[in-house]
C-alpha cells in the first residue's frame, strides 16, 4: 500500500488528505483516502466550536461512523469505498516521557495545568481546527504557544527541548521506538483517520469479486504497529515506499501460503 502513496510532506508518504480530481475525471481508477477526510473535508462534516451552533450532519462519533458516512458519500459520488485498514493516521500531540512525568500528563487537558507550553507542527496547524485553534477552543489552552515547522522536524526539535509538545501522525516511524508519550483526546478534536481504498465502481464489476477482496485482505493486514514500522524504514532507513511495499507484501503472501 505505501507504493500507492505519494510523498505529502518530506519523509512522509500518505494518502492523499484532500479531494483527487483525477479520480473524478476518470484518469484513474482508484485512490487511497483517509476516512475522515472523507467526512470533514469532502463532505464538509466538521466539528463546531464550543458553545457554536451545530450546521449540517454531526460529525462521527466512532471510526465505524466516520466509515459509514464516508462510505455514503463516495456512493453518491459513483464511487465504492472497499474496508478500512485496521490503522488510523490519527494526530495527536506528543512529549517526551520526563516531561510527562514531571506535570502528570495523560491527556490533552492535563496541559491546562502548565503556565504556558510551546506546541511545535506544521504552519497550518496555526489556523486550523485540528491544531492550535481546537486546542484553544475546545480544550481552553490559551497557554499554548505555537512554533511552527517542516513535518519531521518537530521530533528533533522535541528530543533538543526547543519545544515542549509535538504534533504527530500516529504512524509516524519515528514512534516505533517508544522515546515519547502521546496525549489522549478525550475531546477527539482530531477526528477518525482510517484508510480506504476509493474505487470506481465501473472497475469493480469489470475485475470481478477478487479484486475487492485482495484489497481488502491488504488493508486488513496494515495495523499501527505495522504502518510505523513501514514508515521508519522510509523515513529512517532511507528506503524506497516500492522496495518497502513489495517485502512486506512479499511476505504476508509467504504466511498466507503455509
Amino acid at each position: 500500500m505505501l507504493q500507492g502513496l505519494h510523498r505529502a510532506r518530506r519523509g512522509r508518504y500518505r494518502p492523499h488528505r484532500g479531494d483527487h480530481p483525477e479520480i473524478l475525471r476518470g484518469h484513474i481508477d482508484l485512490y487511497p483516502e483517509y476516512t475522515g477526510v472523507m467526512v470533514s473535508t469532502l463532505a464538509n462534516i466538521t466539528p463546531a466550536a464550543p458553545g457554536a451552533a451545530a450546521t449540517g450532519s454531526a460529525p462521527p462519533e466512532s471510526w465505524q461512523q466516520a466509515y459509514e458516512q464516508a462510505a455514503q458519500f463516495e456512493d453518491r459520488r459513483g464511487f465504492t469505498l472497499l474496508q478500512p485498514t485496521p490503522f488510523q493516521d490519527g494526530e495527536r500531540l506528543a512529549v517526551l516521557p520526563e516531561f510527562a512525568r514531571a506535570h502528570g500528563l495523560q491527556s490533552m487537558t492535563d496541559l491546562t495545568k502548565l503556565p504556558s507550553f510551546t506546541n511545535g507542527g506544521p504552519s497550518e496547524n496555526q489556523t486550523r481546527y485540528k491544531g492550535i485553534v481546537g486546542m484553544r477552543q475546545a480544550y481552553g489552552l490559551t497557554n499554548a504557544v505555537f512554533v511552527p515547522f517542516t513535518i519531521g522536524d518537530q521530533y528533533p526539535a522535541l528530543l533538543d527541548h526547543r519545544v515542549d509538545t509535538i504534533a504527530i501522525f500516529t504512524t509516524d516511524g519515528q514512534l516505533a521506538a517508544n522515546k515519547y508519550v502521546l496525549l489522549s483526546d478525550p475531546k477527539n478534536i482530531f477526528g477518525y483517520q482510517n484508510a480506504a481504498p476509493v474505487v470506481n465502481k465501473g472497475v469493480l464489476q469489470r475485475e470481478g469479486p477478487e479484486f475487492a477482496q485482495t484489497l481488502n485482505a491488504v488493508c486488513s493486514h496494515l495495523t499501527t504497529e505495522v504502518m510505523q514500522r513501514l514508515n521508519g524504514e522510509v523515513v529512517l532507513g532511507h528506503r524506497t515506499p516500492a522496495d518497502v511495499a513489495h517485502e512486506f507484501l512479499a511476505a504476508e503472501l509467504s504466511v498466507a501460503a503455509q
